[in-house]
C-alpha cells in the first residue's frame, strides 16, 4: 500500500510576496483498488479529513467507477436533502432525476426518464429505500445502490443479490452539503486545483428578461432542471417538468446540438416544459429548437452577443425566460 499523500496550496491573492499556506491536505491510503476507470490503469484510494461517513453493506470495497458514481449520486440529493429525491446514475453522470411524494414515486419518475440507460447503472435515494423500490431495483441488472437507509426487508433482498453493491451514507444529506470537495487535476503542464462549484441561485442572480413572466411551478421545475445541470457533463441541456428529467443531454461539443438532443429525447414531454441551459445559449436557433418543442421557460446563465435578439425570439413565441449569470460548466 502507498504511503500518505500531502497536498499544500499557498496563496497570494493579496498581491504581497509571500505566499501564505491556504489550505493543506493529508491523503492517507484507505485501500488498493483493483484499477482505475480501466484494468491497465492502476488506482489508489485515499482517507482525508472530513470525509463522509459511509459503509458498503456487502460486498467488497468500491471500486474507482464506483465511488465516483457514489460521488455523483450524493452531490445530486443533497440538492434536494429535505425531500424525496432520487437519481440514476451511468458512467458517473445523471441520466435520470426526480422529486416525489415518497422514494416509489421519484424512483418511478427517474427510471421513466431513460429506462435504457438505468440498466446496469447505479441509483441513489435522498431518504429511506423500502421494499417496493428495492423489489423493482432488484430485477433490473443495477449494479449499485445508495441511500442513507433501507428497510429490514428492503436490505435483505438487496444484499440477497450477489450483483447489487448496497451502499449507506451515515453523514447526513443535510451535513454532506458542507463537506469539502476539491477538484485536483495533475497534468503534464502542471497541476490544478479549484473548488467545487457550489453555485447557488438567489434573488440577485435570478433575472427574468422575457416580458413573459413565468409562473410559480415554472420557476420550481427551472430551479429543480437548473441543479441538475450541474452534474451534467458540459454542454448540457436539461428538460423538466413536475420535478421530472424528460431529456439529460450532456457532453455535447455545442450548445446547440445539445439543444437539438435534448428536444429529440424529450419529444413529446417538452410540451410546456422548463429547459436549463449550463452553459450560455450561443443563437436565436436555441430558441427556435425550444419553441418548436412547446418548451414554456428557458433558464440559462445569458451573456451571449446574441441575447437581445434571442429575448426577442422567446417573446415572440411566448416563452419565459431567465437569466442566472452563473455558468455551470464541467468537463
Amino acid at each position: 500500500m502507498s504511503k500518505r499523500v500531502e497536498l499544500r496550496v499557498f496563496d497570494n491573492s493579496n498581491d504581497s510576496e509571500n505566499f501564505e499556506l491556504q489550505s493543506e491536505r493529508v491523503f492517507e491510503p484507505m485501500w488498493d483498488l483493483k484499477y482505475g476507470e480501466n484494468p491497465q490503469q492502476a488506482a489508489m484510494a485515499f482517507k482525508t479529513d472530513g470525509m463522509a461517513d459511509f459503509e458498503v453493506l456487502n460486498g467488497e470495497s468500491l471500486s474507482y467507477n464506483e465511488i465516483m458514481s457514489v460521488t455523483e449520486i450524493a452531490n445530486i440529493v443533497s440538492e434536494f436533502f429535505d425531500v424525496c429525491a432520487v437519481t440514476i446514475v451511468k458512467h458517473a453522470a445523471p441520466c435520470g432525476v426526480a422529486l416525489g411524494y415518497n422514494v416509489a414515486e421519484a424512483y418511478t419518475k427517474a427510471f421513466d426518464c431513460d429506462p435504457v440507460a438505468s440498466f446496469f447503472g447505479a441509483i441513489g435515494a435522498s431518504q429511506k429505500i423500502n421494499f417496493e423500490v428495492a423489489k423493482h431495483i432488484n430485477s433490473m441488472s443495477v449494479k449499485l445502490v445508495f441511500a442513507p437507509d433501507y428497510d429490514k426487508d428492503a436490505i435483505a433482498l438487496l444484499k440477497d443479490n450477489p450483483l447489487i453493491k448496497v451502499v449507506k451514507l451515515n453523514t447526513p444529506l443535510r451535513e454532506y452539503r458542507s463537506l469539502i470537495q476539491k477538484d485536483i487535476h495533475v497534468t503534464p503542464f502542471g497541476t490544478l486545483y479549484q473548488d467545487f462549484n457550489n453555485s447557488y441561485l438567489g434573488k440577485n442572480s435570478f433575472q427574468i428578461v422575457t416580458k413573459k413572466k413565468p409562473t410559480k411551478e415554472q420557476i420550481e421545475d427551472a430551479v429543480f432542471a437548473w441543479k441538475i445541470s450541474k452534474y451534467a457533463r458540459s454542454n448540457s441541456i436539461v428538460v423538466a417538468k413536475d420535478f421530472k428529467t424528460s431529456a439529460i443531454a450532456q457532453g455535447h461539443v455545442s450548445p446547440l446540438t445539445a439543444v437539438e438532443d435534448a428536444m429529440k429525447w424529450a419529444c413529446d414531454n417538452g410540451k410546456d416544459a422548463v429547459m436549463a441551459s449550463d452553459n450560455t445559449l450561443p443563437t436565436v436557433d436555441c430558441i427556435q429548437l425550444a419553441a418548436q418543442s412547446r418548451i414554456s421557460m428557458i433558464i440559462q446563465p445569458g451573456g451571449s452577443m446574441n441575447d437581445e435578439s434571442m429575448i426577442e425570439l422567446a417573446d415572440r413565441y411566448n416563452i419565459a425566460m431567465v437569466f442566472t449569470g452563473i455558468k455551470n460548466y464541467k468537463h
